[in-house]
């Protein structure tokens, strides 16, 4: 972490609420990278939300110290929430990213009622390269699957900011590796796997991103609703790439109202959800405009 980005950090840091207990650092897979942190708000609540916040990175760096502002943020409205680290390039090319993340959300759905929170009641968050790899847990089953769990039973929602998903061709060189030879690339899109069958999905972005075509969340949403899924899409009116997630804090919150639409769409997700057996735990797992996520 560089001196501007350890500053940020800090700033987040300070200018958030801080009315939760951290456990830093559990494990979730057998690797460096394999630890994740929670947010747990120190107030008692019965059948609180457990989020697992996946962050962007190009899916080449990032650091869950660097998005405490978040699990700060969200744990204030009562949500227990997970921060995750997971593998980038070049320690890990698709789809390795997204079986970290799968095994860290079976995890977290083993773990949730521990920290005081409902299984029945989990979410999926990602921002930007994190947006990405949410859709894609929750739209394609194989990966949850691997970890003996259904999306459309095991998650309440998911929700996408400012979100790559559907951004072939690839121009940049790393991502050329990072998403393998041309002829498969089709099938890393999560647009690939719009489906009506899906858990409630919520899409965001802001009209003023320069990082990722705010059309991957337009096209994605459509895409959703063309198959009677539940989709939810908003279009912050020139709110940039990574301003869409820094509304959640305090700092920035008067930027757009990406947290209460989120908390929103959460109410309404669970209000709207069948009956789930909240015991029900995952089974281990076995030992067009080019613009991308930054």
């Amino acid at each position: 972490m560089n001196f501007l980005t350890a500053l940020g950090t800090a700033i987040l840091a300070l200018a958030s609420p801080s009315p939760a207990r951290v456990e830093r650092n559990l494990t979730y897979a057998p690797h460096e990278r394999g630890q994740l942190d929670v947010y747990i708000p120190r107030r008692p609540a019965a059948r609180r939300p457990v989020a697992l916040f996946i962050y962007g990175g190009s899916w080449q760096s990032g650091e869950k110290a660097m998005y405490a502002f978040v699990g700060r943020a969200l744990a204030a409205r009562g949500i227990v929430t997970v921060v995750a680290d997971y593998r980038v390039y070049p320690q890990a090319v698709y789809p390795q990213f997204l079986q970290d993340n799968a095994e860290a959300a079976a995890f977290v759905k083993q773990h949730a009622a521990a920290w005081g929170a409902d299984p029945a009641r989990f979410y999926l968050i990602g921002h930007s390269a994190g947006a990405y790899d949410v859709a894609m847990l929750a739209l394609d089953k194989r990966w949850l699957a691997a970890v003996g769990m259904d999306p459309k039973q095991d998650l309440a929602g998911v929700i996408g900011l400012s979100g790559p998903y559907d951004f072939l061709p690839l121009r940049d060189k790393t991502l050329k590796i990072i998403f393998g030879p041309p002829e498969t690339r089709p099938a890393t899109q999560p647009i690939a796997y719009a489906s009506g069958d899906a858990p409630p999905l919520f899409v965001a972005a802001g009209t003023g991103d320069k990082v990722v075509d705010p059309g991957n969340t337009t096209r994605l949403a459509a895409a959703v609703a063309a198959k009677g899924g539940q989709v939810d899409s908003h279009l912050y009116p020139d709110v940039g790439h990574v301003g869409v997630l820094l509304a959640i804090s305090p700092l920035f919150r008067g930027k757009a109202p990406v947290l209460d639409q989120m908390l929103d769409f959460m109410d309404i997700a669970a209000a709207k959800a069948p009956a789930k057996e909240a015991s029900r735990a995952p089974s281990p797992r076995a030992p067009s405009d080019g613009a991308y996520a930054s």
